[in-house]
């Protein structure tokens, strides 16, 4: 799945009518495949940037184009083939909380299921061991029959990730995946998921506010700034000088200790990041 995004402005439709755009002028290519982290300050726009990825907000101005198409001049039935490719996972999973977890996590096979199988895997789970797999991913896998709601913030976070492994989907889009997770199983859910997304030829796209976990496991940063792109590179150009300028007025949400080492002697230059071993 290849993007395609040329002068594209979105407002978030519940927006005051004064309000800037959530997304002004965005161009931007990604190769099928790819694997690619976005980040910047809480409001830059990344949620809104993957709303309209995932074909659920249409922008208000330019061209989106998914697969070479534009989703918005497709019939209503290729649009709904189209959004099948797709999987959005949001920082708060929509997990019905009396559900079986395995239930939940089986639901991302739904898009190519059809209405009599959906059923069927509703009440029977039609493949528990694909689901005990993916949740083995993300160290879950002794919760596979728990109900969704006796599980921790953290752990909801987790299924909602689990699901994209069972998914028909050539395209993740994933919002916030660590905010509720302790760093351990930060390493651990980010690593699965950039690894399982290369092995399987999958575009990736996802936001994170861990700036340094984005640097250690993305080639590719995105960076968003007021919602337009403040930088686009490759991590190891992605100097401590444009993180500082990106968060200028968000230091909080950078904290020094998050970022790669750089010495004292060479902040007069813009250093590389220096990459870690993984």
């Amino acid at each position: 799945m290849n993007i395609e995004l040329s002068g594209l402005h979105a407002r978030h439709p519940s927006a005051a009518r004064h309000a800037p755009a959530a997304l002004q002028s965005i161009g931007l290519q990604l190769g099928s495949g790819e694997q690619v982290a976005i980040i910047g300050p809480s409001g830059a726009g990344k949620t809104s940037l993957l709303q309209i990825l995932a074909c659920a907000q249409r922008p208000t101005e330019g061209q989106l184009r998914l697969g070479g198409n534009d989703p918005w001049r497709l019939s209503t039935r290729e649009l709904r083939r189209l959004r099948g490719q797709l999987f959005l996972a949001p920082q708060v999973p929509p997990l019905p909380p009396r559900q079986r977890v395995v239930t939940s996590v089986l639901a991302g096979r739904l898009p190519a299921m059809s209405l009599s199988a959906s059923l069927r895997s509703w009440f029977y789970p039609s493949d528990i061991p694909a689901a005990y797999e993916a949740l083995c991913h993300f160290d879950l896998g002794d919760k596979l029959f728990d109900r969704v709601d006796r599980l921790s913030g953290g752990e909801r976070q987790r299924v909602g990730l689990a699901r994209a492994l069972l998914s028909p989907a050539t395209l993740w889009l994933i919002d916030e995946p660590l905010s509720a997770l302790d760093p351990m199983r930060a390493q651990m859910a980010i690593t699965a998921l950039v690894r399982l997304a290369r092995e399987r030829h999958i575009t990736l796209v996802a936001s994170l506010h861990q700036v340094d976990m984005a640097l250690t496991h993305f080639d590719r940063i995105i960076g968003l700034l007021n919602g337009r792109i403040a930088f686009d590179l490759p991590s190891s150009e992605v100097t401590r000088e444009r993180l500082a300028h990106l968060y200028e007025q968000h230091e909080h949400e950078l904290r020094s200790d998050t970022l790669p080492f750089v010495s004292d002697t060479a902040l007069d230059e813009p250093a590389p990041v220096v990459m870690h071993c993984r």
